[in-house]
C-alpha cells in the first residue's frame, strides 16, 4: 500500500489510507479524532488525578478533565509559537510543531495511567518488578504507548490505535526504554535529562521515567525516525517539549485550584511557609543541609529546601532572584489573592477561581519560547526563567499542604493494599486449571498478547506473559472498578451482576 509522502505522518499499519471511522482528512487530526473516541480515554473520567473522583465529586479535577486542560493549553502554545516566523523556521528544522499533533499527544499523554494515579504507578510497579519477575515494570507514560501501539491480540487484527509518527514521537516525554535505549543509556549521562536517572533506593533497575516497553522498542523506532539527525536520540520532539510544559503549566494551576475548592488549602499555613522564608531567607541561606533537616517544621524550610533542591538538579536555570521573586509573585496572587477568602460555591467565588486560572494560564503560556540548544534537562520548548520558577513554587505549595497531609496518605495505604491484593488475587485465578474457560476475556486476551511477544526461548515465558496481562488487566480499571473486581474476588460483594466492570 502506497505510504504517505509525510514521513511524520506514516502509520504503523494502513500506510496512508484512511481509517473506518476516520471523518477528518488530516492524518493528524484523525489522531486527534481516534484518542477522543477511544474506550481508554473515556475510561480517565474514572482515575485518580490527585484524589479518588469516587471520593470528590465535581469539585476537583480526574485524569479525564486534566488531559483536556493539558490539550488546550498545547495547542496555544503550539500555535503561539507557529505564529511566529523566527520561532517557525526553527521548529521546522528540528522536526516540526503542528498544533493537531501536539493537541493529540496531549489527549493521549495519560491513557496508561493506572488506578489511583501515581500512587498506583508506583505499586504497579514495584509489583510488577518483585512479585511478578517483570524486568520493565510499569510506568505510567510506557503504558499510554503501549495502548496506542498494541499489535495483536489472539490472532484479530486490531492495532492499538494505529496513530502517526508524529504523535507517538510527541507523546514520548522520555523517549527511550528502562535499561538498553538508546546506546549509551541517556541515564549515563551526567546530567542525566530529566526522569532517566535510576532511583537512589535501586540503581539497578533503569531509569525512573522512561517512555516504552522493550516491547514496543520497535514502534518507539519508527515513531523517531523522521527526527533521526535533528535532535538527540534522547531528546523530546519539539511537540513533546509542547505537551510535556503543558502538561506542568496545567497541573501547577488546577491542583491548587482544586484543593482551594474542597476547602483543603488554607491562606494560613501557606502564607506562614513563604512569608517566614521572605522574611528570613538570609539567614536559612547560611544553615547547613542537616541544620535545615533538622528544622523541618519551622515554617520557611522546606521552601528553602525546595531553593536547594532546584540548584543540585537544574543549576542550568535556576536562580535565587527569579525564586525569590516566584515566591513573591505567588504570595500576592495565591495568598492574598484566591486563599483569602474560603470558596462557598457562589458564582462570585466561581468567577474568582476561573480569573485565577485563565490569568495564570495565559501567564506561562506567553512565556514560552523556543531554544536551539537546550540543557540536557530541557526540551527545546520551555518557560521562561521568572515564569519556570513560579511552576516550581505553585507545585511546592501542593506537594507540602495537599500531597503531605496524613489524611491523603492513610487513603493511600489503603489504595496500596488494594491493588496488591488485587493483583494476587488476579494471579490466583490465572494458575487455576479448572478456571481457564471461565476468565475475564479481556485477561484471556492479554496473556494470548503477552506470550505472542516473547520468544519462545524465554525463560518462565508462561508465568512473564501472565504477569504483563495481569498488570495490563489491572491498569485498565478505573479507581471504582478496581475496588468493585476486588469485592467480588474476596466475597465481600452480593452483587452478582453490575457495571462496575465486564467479565
Amino acid at each position: 500500500m502506497e505510504q504517505p509522502a509525510d514521513p511524520r505522518a506514516r502509520r504503523l499499519f494502513g500506510g496512508s489510507a484512511r481509517a473506518l471511522g476516520d471523518l477528518a482528512a488530516s492524518p493528524f487530526r484523525a489522531d486527534r479524532d481516534r484518542i477522543v473516541g477511544s474506550p481508554f480515554f473515556t475510561r480517565l473520567g474514572g482515575v485518580t488525578q490527585v484524589v479518588s473522583p469516587g471520593g470528590s465529586g465535581l469539585l476537583v479535577h480526574n485524569r479525564l478533565t486534566h488531559s483536556l486542560k493539558v490539550a488546550q493549553v498545547a495547542r496555544a502554545i503550539a500555535e503561539r509559537l507557529t505564529a511566529d516566523d523566527l520561532n517557525r523556521d526553527l521548529l521546522t528544522a528540528l522536526g516540526g510543531c503542528d498544533p493537531d499533533v501536539v493537541e493529540a499527544a496531549a489527549l493521549a499523554h495519560d491513557l496508561g495511567h493506572p488506578p489511583f494515579g501515581h500512587l498506583g504507578e508506583r505499586v504497579l510497579d514495584r509489583l510488577a518488578r518483585q512479585r511478578l519477575g517483570l524486568p520493565d515494570g510499569f510506568e505510567g507514560n510506557a503504558q499510554s504507548y503501549r495502548i496506542v501501539t498494541s499489535t495483536e491480540i489472539g490472532g484479530a487484527a486490531t492495532v492499538g490505535l494505529d496513530l502517526t509518527a508524529a504523535v507517538r514521537a510527541a507523546m514520548l516525554k522520555y523517549p527511550w526504554t528502562r535499561l538498553d535505549h538508546p546506546d549509551p543509556h541517556p541515564r549515563h549521562l551526567d546530567p542525566p535529562p530529566r526522569g532517566a536517572a535510576a532511583p537512589p533506593d535501586d540503581p539497578a533497575s533503569g531509569s525512573a521515567k522512561f517512555g516504552a516497553y522493550r516491547t514496543e522498542l520497535e514502534d518507539l523506532r519508527q515513531a523517531r525516525e523522521p527526527f533521526a539527525g535533528r535532535i538527540a536520540d534522547w531528546q523530546q520532539t519539539p511537540e513533546a517539549s509542547v505537551m510535556d510544559t503543558a502538561d506542568d503549566v496545567a497541573y501547577a494551576i488546577h491542583d491548587v485550584e482544586d484543593f482551594h475548592r474542597v476547602g483543603v488549602l488554607q491562606q494560613g499555613a501557606v502564607a506562614a511557609e513563604l512569608i517566614a522564608w521572605q522574611r528570613e531567607q538570609g539567614h536559612y541561606r547560611s544553615v547547613t543541609d542537616a541544620a535545615l533537616a533538622s528544622t523541618a517544621r519551622r515554617p520557611g524550610a522546606a521552601i528553602e529546601r525546595l531553593r536547594r533542591q532546584l540548584h543540585r538538579k537544574d543549576g542550568w536555570i535556576a536562580d535565587d532572584e527569579a525564586f525569590a521573586a516566584a515566591v513573591e509573585h505567588v504570595r500576592r496572587e495565591l495568598v492574598e489573592g484566591l486563599l483569602a477568602l474560603p470558596f462557598d460555591g457562589s458564582i462570585e467565588a466561581e468567577q474568582y477561581v476561573a480569573r485565577f486560572s485563565a490569568r495564570w494560564t495565559t501567564r506561562f503560556v506567553d512565556a514560552i519560547r523556543v531554544v536551539e540548544k537546550p540543557s540536557v534537562r530541557s526540551g527545546h520548548v520551555q518557560l521562561a526563567a521568572p515564569q519556570w520558577h513560579e511552576v516550581q513554587v505553585l507545585k511546592f505549595v501542593h506537594h507540602r499542604f495537599v500531597l503531605a497531609r496524613p489524611d491523603l496518605a492513610l487513603h493511600q495505604r489503603g489504595q496500596a493494599r488494594l491493588l496488591g491484593s488485587l493483583v494476587e488475587a488476579l494471579w490466583e485465578w490465572l494458575l487455576d486449571p479448572e478456571e481457564e474457560s471461565r476468565l475475564p476475556r479481556r485477561l484471556h486476551d492479554l496473556v494470548e498478547l503477552a506470550e505472542a511477544e516473547l520468544h519462545p526461548r524465554t525463560l518462565d515465558r508462561s508465568a512473564r506473559a501472565r504477569g504483563r496481562a495481569i498488570v495490563d488487566f489491572v491498569a485498565l480499571l478505573t479507581d471504582s472498578q478496581a475496588v468493585a473486581m476486588l469485592d467480588a474476588l474476596s466475597g465481600r460483594s452480593g452483587a452478582l451482576w453490575t457495571d462496575a466492570f465486564v467479565l
